[in-house]
């Protein structure tokens, strides 16, 4: 029976990647960091995700306006960033922004952080962002976690081309008139959704967009992450309504294939003749055309032969 040895080499390779890591973090924080603003990308879930640039601003900053302060204390206090802290969120974004912008406008380099993740994304920041370049001030993006990109590169999905959609509407009119919009996007679909709502949007996800292959990533990077694979109607099926489950889920959808973008005439007499029951001849063609991304005139002449076909 052989001794298992240990392997100095690999001892060897990880402490030399530990001390040029700390090299590189060295010599970041010796650099003075200018006025501007730096949204920095937070870890979603593992906080080794943070990247050395991302800390090294963080530990520079003159101060870090945060989503939630309390929540960002426990990655800032995991690294032992002491900075100045101030919420910014949508409660309060338009009576604080002009005091960021102020302050870096007196020569302070300002961090703006969400909870997690890339700021802006689903995020507050925009306006931020926009008036800071309109008033000719710097503004750098330091990259980093995403539970977008997570959850497209885990999928398994196509990659080439996607469209990020945010939260759906809460409620269910509203929420299945904009699946109806994304229906015909000719990509990838990234959305976000709540615990206590998933259940019921997989269920009007399948029956605007059908059958497509879908994802379900859960608690992405944390301890228990879950990326479940199959069919949108099958996981639909198998998400139980839970008022209590905890967590935002990212969900991607798989880009329509050949044969649901084709719209056939058929296919838009059918929809006219479902709409024609509860609206006018009116509303009916300009509901159809907006659903299935086609030609008015082509939907008002099918609804002309129709009507008249009624007749």
């Amino acid at each position: 029976m052989q001794d298992h040895q240990p392997d100095h080499r690999h001892d060897d390779a990880a402490a030399r990647t530990i001390a040029r890591a700390s090299e590189s973090l060295a010599e970041l924080m010796a650099r003075p960091l200018p006025p501007g603003l730096y949204l920095v990308a937070t870890p979603i879930g593992n906080l080794a995700d943070i990247s050395l640039r991302a800390l090294s601003v963080l530990a520079r900053a003159s101060v870090i306006a945060a989503e939630d302060t309390r929540h960002s204390l426990r990655l800032l206090s995991h690294f032992n960033i002491h900075a100045e802290m101030t919420p910014y969120h949508e409660h309060n974004a338009e009576r604080e922004r002009p005091k960021l912008l102020a302050r870096i406008r007196g020569g302070a380099a300002v961090a703006l952080i969400s909870d997690a993740g890339t700021p802006l994304v689903s995020d507050p920041g925009y306006k931020l962002v926009r008036e800071a370049l309109d008033q000719g001030l710097t503004v750098t993006s330091i990259p980093g976690a995403s539970a977008v990109l997570a959850g497209l590169t885990s999928a398994g999905l196509p990659t080439d081309t996607f469209l990020f959609a945010g939260f759906l509407p809460p409620k269910s009119g509203p929420r299945r008139a904009r699946l109806t919009e994304l229906k015909a996007v000719p990509a990838t679909l990234i959305l976000f959704e709540t615990g206590p709502r998933l259940a019921k949007s997989l269920a009007e996800m399948t029956q605007v967009l059908g059958p497509r292959d879908a994802v379900i990533a859960r608690e992405l990077t944390k301890l228990h992450e879950t990326v479940t694979r199959g069919r949108l109607d099958t996981l639909a099926g198998e998400t139980e309504e839970s008022e209590t489950q905890k967590g935002e889920f990212v969900v991607v959808i798989a880009p329509p294939t050949e044969e649901e973008n084709e719209v056939t005439d058929e296919k838009i007499i059918a929809e006219l003749s479902h709409a024609l029951r509860s609206l006018s001849f009116r509303d009916a063609v300009r509901g159809v055309t907006d659903a299935l991304q086609v030609k008015r005139a082509r939907v008002y002449e099918l609804g002309l032969t129709l009507t008249r076909k009624s007749d």
